[in-house]
């Protein structure tokens, strides 16, 4: 009987870890997903809008952006760049939405 108590003590406590890391996960979606959302409208802000359009236009910047991106990766390992890179937008995401709530 006590072992059963164990397993079912053992079973919440994951399950709630579960739980936690899924709200986490969830919580970090969110934040990346506010800063694309307010990243994509203050481009289209009147004053910055032309200097994009020109950035777009611009061979160069788009070359080393592109060289750039490359060092991202998406995948289940990820080097420490992108996960430096991944923890800070999820900061300035939790940042702006927290500003903008």
């Amino acid at each position: 009987m006590r072992f059963l108590s164990i397993i079912s003590f053992l079973a919440v406590m994951m399950s709630s870890f579960s739980a936690n890391a899924q709200y986490s996960s969830t919580k970090n979606a969110q934040y990346l997903a506010t800063i694309k959302a307010v990243a994509n409208y203050k481009i289209n802000d009147e004053e910055e809008y032309r200097n994009v359009e020109r950035l777009r236009q611009d061979a160069r910047f788009n070359q080393k952006l592109q060289s750039m991106l490359n060092k991202l990766q998406n995948s289940k390992t990820k080097n420490s760049d992108n996960k430096r890179v991944l923890q800070i937008l999820e900061d300035a995401g939790k940042q702006i939405y927290d500003i903008l709530k």
